[in-house]
């Protein structure tokens, strides 16, 4: 993935995994993500693998990953959390949001988030009482996958390269 190598050439050290569910997918079997609890122990587990290099560990995702990654970042004593399009709320349901664990969260983090993004936009996130922990970087006219509308004059590229920085700046500053 040309975002993991990006930040990986801003010097920071990219492990990157899978959910179960998604190796089903390769062989063209599309099936349902796992349910929750099946999720966050499998973060459990690859989180317990990289804690053995003894190095700093910051952990996140995108989207979903972000979301399991986010609430079990405060027990694993991680040095910091980073989000990708976060789902602060499921599509079309703003009032389902997905936020309580995020007002208490003391983990550092950082979400990078498209200022249109239908999971949680600009007007959606800035509604909600979040964490000082959290800082928000904001892509201009993204989308949940940070493209923007060809009308805005941004590029994804663009949008892209804003995201690695972001990521890379919180990461080195830690």
């Amino acid at each position: 993935n040309n975002f993991a190598r990006d930040v990986a050439a801003g010097g920071v050290r990219v492990a990157r995994f899978e959910f179960p569910y998604m190796n089903g997918r390769r062989s063209g079997k599309r099936r349902p993500p796992d349910r929750e609890p099946v999720l966050r122990r499998y973060w459990i587990e690859i989180v317990e693998q990289l804690r053995k290099t003894g190095q700093s560990l910051f952990i996140g995702g995108k989207s979903m990953g972000g979301r399991i990654a986010s609430m079990e970042a405060d027990s694993l004593k991680v040095d910091g959390l980073v989000c990708l399009g976060y789902p602060f709320h499921p599509p079309g349901k703003p009032e389902k949001t997905r936020v309580a664990h995020l007002e208490e969260l003391q983990t550092p983090a950082l979400i990078v988030q498209g200022t249109r993004d239908a999971l949680g936009n600009t007007g959606d996130v800035e509604s909600y009482v979040l964490s000082k922990s959290i800082d928000i970087a904001w892509l201009d006219d993204g989308d949940h996958s940070f493209k923007p509308r060809k009308a805005s004059g941004r590029t994804l590229e663009e949008n892209m390269d804003e995201a690695v920085a972001r990521v890379v700046a919180f990461v080195r500053s830690a």
